[in-house]
Order: C-alpha cells, then sequence, then structure tokens
C-alpha cells in the first residue's frame, strides 16, 4: 500500500508555481513533509486531498489513480487541514457521532462503538462529554484526528497540526500520531525539525514546489560527515563570519557568545572543530543550495 506521485505541478492564477514537478513514493508509517512557510506543503496536501486540481501529474495510491476515482478515494482518505472549522456546543461524542452517521455509519450501535474507540484512541475518552467549543487547542487537534478516523481511512493527512500548541499539548498529540501511524500511511506536513526527528520513519524536505531531499534522516546525516564545523564566536563577530563562510544555523550562548555551524567540505579554518551533523543541518544545507541554485 503505498502513495504514489509523479511529476506533480501546480501554477496558480497569480503566477506563484506552488508545485515545480514533484516526484514521491510514500509507503505505510510516518512520512514527514518539511518545509518553510510558503514552500508548498499546503498546495501538495490538498492537492492529493482532492481539494484542488493539478495542473501536471498523477497521484495513485495502492494502484488506484486519484483523480479519476475522487469519490472512491476520498472513502479512505483523512485529511487534518490547518484550520478544521469553528464547533457548534456539543459534546466530543455527540459530535462525534453526527460525524459517523455523516460518513453512513446507520447503525447506533456501530456509531456508539467507533466513537468510543477513537475517543480512546485520541485520549479524549474522559472529556467525551465536554463541549468541543471548550477544548483546549491541542484537545481540539486531538479531536480532528478522531473525527478522521471514524471512516477507518488507509491514509492520513496532517497539515502543520503541531503549530499553536504548547509543550505538553504538542507532545500528547504527537503520541496520538505515533499511535495511529503504525499500520497507516500518514504524511506529516510541518515547519518544525523536531516534530519530523521525534516522529517520522522517513522525510522530504520541500522548498519553492521542488522536493530538495527525500529519504530518512539517519541517510541525509550521514551525507554531511565531515562537512559540518561549528565555533564559538562573539555576536559582533557574526557578519564578517557569515561573508566569508557558508553559515547555515547559529544560536545564542546565556553569555550572548553565538554557537555557529558551518558547512564546507574542508576545515573552514582556525577554531572550528568537526560536529556530527543533525537534523537540522540537512534542512538548512538543503534550503541554502536550493536558494544558491535559483
Amino acid at each position: 500500500m503505498s502513495l504514489k506521485i509523479q511529476e506533480l505541478t501546480k501554477t496558480y492564477h497569480n503566477g506563484v508555481r506552488a508545485l515545480d514537478c514533484i516526484n514521491l513514493e510514500i509507503g505505510v508509517g510516518m512520512f514527514g513533509l518539511l518545509g518553510p512557510n510558503g514552500a508548498g506543503k499546503s498546495s501538495l496536501m490538498r492537492t492529493i486531498a482532492t481539494l484542488q486540481s493539478a495542473d501536471a501529474g498523477t497521484i495513485e495510491f495502492d494502484g488506484v489513480n486519484v483523480f479519476e476515482n475522487q469519490l472512491e478515494f476520498r472513502k479512505i482518505l483523512g485529511y487534518l487541514p490547518q484550520d478544521f472549522g469553528v464547533y457548534p456546543n456539543m459534546s466530543a461524542e455527540e459530535l462525534l457521532s453526527y460525524f459517523a452517521q455523516l460518513k453512513g455509519i446507520d447503525s447506533s450501535s456501530a456509531r456508539k462503538k467507533i466513537v468510543e474507540e477513537v475517543l480512546r484512541i485520541t485520549n479524549l475518552y474522559e472529556v467525551r462529554r465536554k463541549n468541543v467549543s471548550g477544548y483546549s487547542g491541542g484537545m481540539k487537534q486531538r479531536f480532528g484526528i478522531a473525527q478522521l478516523l471514524l471512516n477507518k481511512p488507509k491514509l492520513i493527512i496532517v497539515d502543520e497540526p503541531t503549530a499553536g500548541l504548547d509543550p505538553a499539548e504538542r507532545h500528547r498529540f504527537l503520541n496520538v500520531l505515533r499511535e495511529i501511524g503504525t499500520s497507516n500511511t500518514v504524511i506529516f506536513s510541518t515547519h518544525i525539525v523536531d516534530d519530523v526527528r521525534e516522529l517520522c520513519h522517513e522525510l522530504a524536505i520541500v522548498n519553492g514546489g521542488k522536493v530538495l531531499y527525500r529519504g530518512t534522516a539517519e541517510s541525509g546525516e550521514q551525507k554531511l560527515e565531515g562537512k559540518i564545523w561549528k565555533t564559538v564566536i562573539d555576536r559582533d563577530s557574526y557578519e564578517a563570519m557569515n561573508a566569508t563562510h557558508n553559515v547555515i544555523f547559529s544560536n545564542y550562548n546565556p553569555d550572548n557568545s553565538l554557537n555557529v555551524r558551518v558547512y564546507s567540505d574542508d576545515n573552514p579554518g582556525e577554531g572550528f572543530e568537526p560536529a556530527k551533523p543533525q537534523l537540522e543541518d540537512l534542512y538548512f544545507v538543503s534550503l541554502k543550495k536550493d536558494v544558491a541554485n535559483v
């Protein structure tokens, strides 16, 4: 069971090329789609979910052409967009039962069973009688997962789901995704590197509607072995350092000095030492190479 995307292209009326010949194959498990805001992630998610058309290219899921069989495909799709609406003053239990009926689950006993199941999976069972409108941001996101699980989807798409969540809510939400990702194809779109590192077996780095990297975090990090260097400088030296070296990342220390990471095939000079490559390095190197090629 896999999702196969070939030569997918989309240009909006304002001339923005949102998808630029995207090619991806995604199997069972958690797959991270990592890129900055405006990279084309949401455009790709919406196109896969058949919410917008493509100018060219094809999408197949489990051997079936998605664009030619949209109604059938939507029956096995679960989609959680960045913003998924305002809820009425109904309890989670009542609202899920209503959604289940809309999805064709006519038997009241079957609805009751699936509603309880998804509430337990998303750790909302204890607050099932509370109005969803009063839920916290993280609880609403978990409710979003609960409602998409009602039709037992084979493909699940979640678009920037942890943006705005506090650390505890983010942790609970990622645990829910980790649970459902064991037996489903789950595409997890985000600009947060930590989310992908914690959750996803494989990933794609995208920017400008293009795939810049596709593989595991480990294989990407291995490609950078011997090419990532680190040093500590004072903040006043940063501009000069950035002008003469390929700086990919920096952050402050408590004393206001800067940790600087540089990409270079050879030792950049005195004061540098080799650093173990991390997923952040792969991300920023991919983005900088893309910008340099524009």
